[in-house]
C-alpha cells in the first residue's frame, strides 16, 4: 500500500450502541491512503466484537486497520496517545467512537491541507441530538495565532475532532495528551496551534457530534473532574506563557473565565462558591471579551458582584425551560 496520508485514531470504551455507525462511516471514506487505529481502552461491553464484524464487511480495508488493546482502562487521553505512538500518516485525525462522519471528510480536509500548505485544517460540524441536529458554523482565521486567540477567548472550539493536524506538530514538539486528566484534555489542540506555521478552514460540516445526554446543559463535575479540569487549564496557561510571554495575557484571562463559566449554569450554590474561588484575577476581564455573548458577560458580572439570585433565575428560566424546549 502507498504511504498513509491520514491516520485516524479512535478510542473505544463503552460504545456498543454507537461503534457500528462510527466504523461504517470511517470505512466508507473516499480517501484511500488512510490507516485506522482503534484503541480498545479495556472496554467491558461488546464494542470490539461489533467493530470486528463491521471491519469484516470491508475486506479491502483489512490491511489499513489496527485494533490495539489496553490491558486496563487508562482513559481517553492515554488512548489518544497510544494511537499517536503507532500512527504513520502525514496527518492525524481524532474521531470519537460514539460520533460519525461524512464520507468525503478526510479527502476534502486532506486536499485543503495540501492545496493551502496548511499544518492544521478545521471544518464546521453538526451538533446531533436524538431528534434533530444543529449546523455549527466555525469562524475563519488567517493565521495560527489569530485562531489560538479565538480558542482562548471562546470564539472558536478547540475540539480535536473537527481538525486535521500534521503529525510532525505532535512529534517535533513532543506534544501528547494529558494522560490521567481527561476533563478538558482536548485543550491540547491549542498547543499544536502554537507551533503551526499555517492553517486553513473548510466551510463545510463533516462531523456529527452526538449529544444524547438529554437535559445535560448543566455540567456535572465530580471532585476528580474538577481536579482534572483545573490541571488542564493550568497546563495550557503555563505553556502559553512560556511560548508567548505576556502577549496572550488578556486571552488567557478569557480562557480562565470560560473554564469556570459552567459553574454558573446550575442551581447549586456549591458551584457558585467554586466560581468565586477559581481564577479571581480573571474577573477584571469579564466585560472585555466581545467573543462571548452579552448574556454570558452579564451572567458573569452578576456572579462577580454577588448577585446569585440573578444567576439562579437565569438557570431556571433560560436553561431549564427555554433550552429544554428547543433541544428536546
Amino acid at each position: 500500500m502507498s504511504e498513509n496520508k491520514v491516520s485516524v485514531i479512535i478510542p473505544i470504551y463503552k460504545v456498543e450502541a454507537f461503534i457500528e455507525r462510527c466504523a461504517i462511516t470511517l470505512m466508507e471514506q473516499t480517501l484511500r491512503e488512510v490507516e485506522y487505529i482503534f484503541v480498545d481502552d479495556a472496554t467491558p461491553d461488546n464494542s470490539i466484537s461489533i467493530l470486528e464484524d463491521v471491519i469484516a464487511r470491508y475486506p479491502q480495508k483489512k490491511e489499513q486497520v489496527r485494533i490495539v488493546h489496553h490491558p486496563e482502562n487508562k482513559g481517553l487521553p492515554a488512548a489518544r496517545n497510544t494511537g499517536l505512538a503507532l500512527a504513520t500518516g502525514e496527518y492525524i485525525f481524532h474521531c470519537d467512537s460514539d460520533d460519525y462522519v461524512e464520507p468525503t471528510m478526510l479527502e476534502e480536509m486532506y486536499n485543503a491541507a495540501k492545496e493551502q500548505d496548511a499544518d492544521i485544517v478545521w471544518c464546521d460540524w453538526y451538533l446531533t441530538f436524538a431528534q434533530n441536529e444543529r449546523y455549527m458554523k466555525q469562524p475563519f482565521y488567517e493565521t495560527p495565532l489569530e485562531a489560538l486567540k479565538a480558542m482562548l477567548s471562546g470564539a472558536m472550539k478547540y475540539n480535536v475532532w473537527n481538525k486535521l493536524v500534521k503529525r510532525s506538530l505532535y512529534v517535533d514538539n513532543s506534544i501528547l495528551f494529558p494522560s490521567g486528566y481527561g476533563m478538558g484534555e482536548d485543550m491540547t489542540m491549542m498547543m499544536l496551534f502554537a507551533h503551526a506555521n499555517s492553517v486553513a478552514y473548510l466551510p463545510k460540516a463533516f462531523y456529527h457530534y452526538l449529544k444524547l445526554n438529554t437535559g445535560a446543559f448543566s455540567q456535572t463535575y465530580s471532585e476528580r473532574h474538577l481536579q482534572e479540569l483545573k490541571h488542564n487549564v493550568s497546563r495550557i496557561c503555563d505553556y502559553m506563557q512560556v511560548e508567548y510571554g505576556k502577549e496572550l495575557e488578556k486571552e488567557l484571562a478569557f480562557f480562565k473565565l470560560e473554564a469556570k463559566f459552567p459553574f454558573l449554569i446550575t442551581n447549586d450554590s456549591r458551584k457558585y462558591k467554586l466560581w468565586k474561588e477559581w481564577y479571581p484575577e480573571a474577573n477584571d476581564y469579564i466585560m472585555q471579551n466581545r467573543n462571548v455573548s452579552s448574556r454570558s458577560r452579564w451572567l458573569q458580572w452578576c456572579a462577580w458582584k454577588g448577585l446569585w439570585w440573578m444567576v439562579r433565575l437565569h438557570y431556571l428560566l433560560v436553561i431549564k425551560i427555554v433550552y429544554g424546549i428547543i433541544y428536546k
